[in-house]
């Protein structure tokens, strides 16, 4: 470090040095999160030739190597020579950032790609990437070794490679069928970027596969995971395929039974906005150009009170919003305040009037809209600035939802009639939970004048601090007790499995004594009431035993928290213990003391014994296996569980407890017929020495 600072201590970074300089902005991050990043990158420019009319297959291949291959049967990569560069249309396109066809110049009426950054970004992040074209007959190929074109001298990513000195070279590969055209672009991610453990995630993969198939009906995404590891041995390929576009996704995203029919509300709407246009001179002119929005929502009413809403715009999912969000929210509000208005007697509304939340209540929601270069917030693409975009939404849901409230039919009638019954009950709910209070939560039994007797509280008040700890079992609460840091964990114990909240009604639950002193505990409410900031615990632990019940029990539990407590997973504030599984005890030779080891699955446990055979140690017979917390000492489950300088915690995320809501549907919901075809098709993989009786 100098104090001097003076213009030659400025760099300047050129072209893809930028990216491998700072790669975490342009893809977020260098872990699994940037990688899967990557490829959505790759697999987003071919699903734009899809929405433009242009192939109707994609294919994923994750092969052995590491590497993955994204192929698809659209117009291909353009092969002929870019005037201003005086490079082939590849090279451009994989060597040269903010370059493609999305920049307005009629190659794509809405794309998802906007910057042009996309493949160049993962071409530079790649150790290597291949790419081929069929276009006029022949097969076009190139490679690329962090960015720069060259050649290797076999298919390897470690294989020599020599770079282009006069000029790079398109070189033909070989000839394709008359008529066919498309791109295959293999890579492999450079480990100098990456971080070791990063890796793809083949349920995400087929989440988003799912959905882009849901979005662009008749297009269909073939996912082929070639990694060993599969569970028999064998690659395993995955289709998706579906003609029912938005409507078919709203029916498989909704967690309810409907009142209402899953209602289709499409229109479009036209703004002119002033943007740089490129000349053929090259110089960037303000022109005014008019913009086309097409509008296209899918929306249907359950039962219950979650809210499941999904916004795209040109088939790139904004969870964040934006315009075309805001546009339809207030759509929704204008259209139902005036029904409730229109019925207030029928109703019994009087003067109250309707929130969003009370409209959102058990809504499912698909909305898209594809509009040309519409405005991001960032390259990540999270976020919706459209202006415009707005206004034209909202028109289409008044008008669209307006119609449906006057149809005259026999089946539109009926269900905008309960839809306004859910709505203003909502209101009457929101309003008497405020109203009275106190009298609502004694009746529910979520608060009373002292918290439960079973509780062992801390004696600190700082929330970011605390820590409460749900113990499985009196006798697991008492080693607990002992093992515990007083000041800043509190225990809760539970008598085993609690109510099975998946398929019991709210009152159920709030009936349940397990659950009421849970919710009690936290101090937070429950359900669309939850208050975060009310909340008397800074992490809230899941400790079970380390055997099928407690993974029940911990399943129970999260499912408690996803239905009714969710903002504390949503914050990352719910976690779950980690309790060794065996203690090793390694003998030492004379008066040195025994060491102790905790190992933590059946693997790591016979990793450790070779390493002590090898080493030439021996170990005290039989290794204590712990079936349950109780087994432990206070000093022993105070080292490996619950002493924050040697535990280990696991965060639950929201896809964990969604992943928990869906088994416990499938396992324990009300649907049996799911659930027999799972017995079924599960029997075969089946250990009978796994079975705990």
């Amino acid at each position: 470090m100098t104090a001097e600072y003076s213009a030659h201590h400025l760099q300047v970074l050129e072209g893809l040095e930028a990216v491998r300089k700072r790669p975490g902005m342009y893809i977020g991050s260098t872990d699994s999160r940037g990688l899967m990043h990557c490829l959505w990158e790759i697999i987003d420019n071919s699903v734009d030739e899809a929405l433009a009319g242009h192939g109707t297959r994609i294919d994923i291949v994750l092969h052995a190597d590491g590497s993955v291959e994204v192929r698809d049967r659209a117009r291909g990569i353009p092969v002929d020579i870019e005037p201003r560069t005086g490079l082939s249309g590849v090279e451009v396109v994989f060597t040269k950032l903010h370059a493609g066809g999305k920049f307005g110049g009629g190659s794509y009426a809405a794309s998802g790609g906007l910057h042009g950054v996309g493949a160049s970004v993962v071409n530079a992040l790649s150790e290597r990437l291949d790419v081929e074209v069929d276009r006029g007959g022949k097969t076009w190929a190139m490679s690329f070794h962090r960015g720069e074109p060259g050649i290797f001298s076999n298919g390897s990513p470690d294989s020599a490679f020599t770079p282009f000195e006069q000029r790079s070279e398109l070189r033909v590969a070989g000839r394709a069928a008359k008529g066919v055209t498309g791109t295959r672009i293999r890579y492999w991610a450079d480990p100098q970027i990456f971080t070791k453990d990063a890796a793809f995630n083949l349920q995400e993969l087929e989440q988003r596969a799912r959905q882009t198939a849901f979005l662009v009906p008749g297009l269909e995404i073939v996912i082929r995971d070639e990694r060993p590891g599969t569970e028999s041995g064998e690659p395993v390929e995955t289709s998706y395929r579906f003609d029912g576009g938005i409507s078919e996704f709203a029916d498989f995203l909704a967690p309810d039974a409907g009142i209402t029919d899953t209602w289709r509300l499409t229109g479009s709407g036209s703004f002119t906005e002033t943007v740089p246009v490129l000349q053929p001179s090259g110089a960037m002119v303000p022109t005014e150009v008019e913009r086309e929005c097409h509008v296209d929502v899918a929306v249907r009413w359950g039962t219950g009170y979650e809210t499941v809403s999904r916004s795209f715009v040109n088939i790139i999912a904004t969870p964040k919003g934006g315009t075309h969000q805001q546009g339809f929210e207030q759509g929704l509000m204008k259209v139902l305040r005036d029904q409730v208005t229109q019925n207030a007697r029928r109703l019994k509304v009087g003067n109250d009037k309707i929130e969003k939340d009370d409209i959102l209540a058990g809504l499912t929601a698909v909305l898209t809209v594809r509009v040309p270069e519409p405005q991001f917030e960032g390259q990540t693409k999270e976020v919706l600035g459209t202006p415009a975009v707005r206004q034209i939404v909202s028109n289409v849901v008044i008008r669209e939802l307006a119609a449906r409230f006057s149809s005259s039919k026999r089946d539109d009638k009926a269900q905008t009639s309960l839809l306004l019954d859910k709505v203003v009950s909502e209101m009457k709910a929101r309003i008497s939970a405020r109203t009275h209070k106190e009298t609502q939560r004694r009746k529910n039994a979520l608060e009373s004048s002292s918290l439960p007797a079973k509780l062992a509280d801390c004696r600190s008040n700082d929330v970011a601090e605390s820590e409460l700890f749900i113990v499985e079992g009196d006798s697991a609460l008492g080693t607990a007790k002992l093992a515990r840091n007083s000041e800043f964990q509190a225990l809760l114990p539970i008598r085993g499995k609690i109510l099975n909240v998946q398929k019991a009604s709210i009152s159920d639950m709030l009936s349940n004594a397990e659950c009421a002193a849970i919710i009690q505990v936290i101090g937070a409410g429950s359900g669309r009431s939850f208050d975060l900031e009310a909340a008397r615990y800074g992490k809230i632990i899941l400790m079970s035993d380390a055997d099928v019940d407690g993974a029940h029990i911990r399943t129970l539990l999260l499912t408690l928290f996803f239905r009714y407590m969710r903002p504390l997973i949503d914050e990352g504030r719910v976690y779950a213990a980690v309790p060794p599984l065996h203690r090793v005890v390694v003998m030492n030779p004379g008066t040195k003391p025994n060491d102790t080891i905790y190992t933590y699955s059946e693997a790591e446990l016979h990793g450790l014994l070779t390493k002590l055979g090898k080493a030439g140690k021996r170990w005290q017979e039989p290794v204590q296996r712990y079936k349950g917390l109780g087994e432990m000492d206070a000093d022993q489950l105070a080292t490996t569980t619950m002493d924050r300088a040697g535990r280990t915690l696991r965060r639950v995320r929201m896809q964990d407890a969604e992943a928990a809501a869906s088994v416990f549907e499938l396992l324990m919901g009300n649907d049996v017929a799911p659930r027999k075809e799972f017995i079924i098709d599960s029997s075969d993989r089946l250990e009978r020495e796994r079975i705990d009786a």
